[in-house]
Parts: structure tokens; sequence; C-alpha cells
């Protein structure tokens, strides 16, 4: 039997990638990789975009989306599950450092498939944490 997750990207691989894609935290997440951290790492590349936000760097945030869609589509199990833990669920957060323009923006070139897992996280949160 063919393991499919044979031709995905594993946590390792993924970190390379970032590595590559982030040389302003490649620093950053090499310490972190030596530690064996993947989430940590992925927490770090929501802290980055944050400071991008700051400075109104709108379309370096959007490709840095798009990578992580990339690392999503192609990353196992674990790979995506992270991402979908840490860093999707970051853009509330992201929400918060932009104004209704920016984040209009940001929304709109954001995958659909994060959109959706976005709103389905938001959607369980109210449900969860509704003050009754």
């Amino acid at each position: 039997m063919k393991n499919f997750e044979a031709d995905t990207i594993n946590e390792t691989q993924a970190i390379e990638h970032l590595k590559i894609f982030y040389p302003t935290i490649q620093n950053e997440i090499a310490q972190l990789s030596a530690q064996n951290n993947f989430p940590a790492i992925i927490q770090s590349t929501v802290d980055y975009l944050k400071v991008l936000l700051q400075e109104s760097k709108i379309n370096i945030v959007n490709r840095n989306i798009k990578m992580m869609e990339w690392l999503y589509k192609n990353g196992t199990f674990n790979v995506k599950h992270i991402i979908e833990n840490l860093f999707i669920r970051s853009f509330g957060s992201l929400k918060k450092h932009t104004d209704n323009q920016q984040w209009n923006i940001l929304y709109q070139y954001m995958p659909i498939e994060f959109q959706q897992i976005y709103l389905n996280q938001t959607r369980l949160d109210e449900i969860m944490f509704k003050k009754n």
C-alpha cells in the first residue's frame, strides 16, 4: 500500500521552506527548528505578519498568506493541523491590526479555503464562548 503522505511536506521540510521564504526571521526560525518547535515557528510567522501590517505592507502579507496556503495544500496532516490552529486562527488577531479597508483587501485576496476555515473557527468560538 502506498503511503499517501510520501509526496507531502512534513514539518522538517516546511521549516526549510519557511527559512527561505522569511529571510527577515530566518535566525529565529533556525533557533526554533533546533528545538524541533514547528508550532512556535508558525507563531513567529504570524508575529512577523503583524509587524508588516503595522507598516501597511498588505501586499507582502498577502504573499505570505499565499505561501502558507501552498504549505497547507502540500503538507502532512500535522502541518495542516498546526497551520489551521495557529496561522488561520490568528486572522482574528491580524484583523485587529488593520483598519476596515486593509482588512477587506487582505480578506479579498485570502485563499477561499482559509476564509472558510476562519469563518468556521469564528462560528464555533461564538457558540462555545457565548454568554448566556
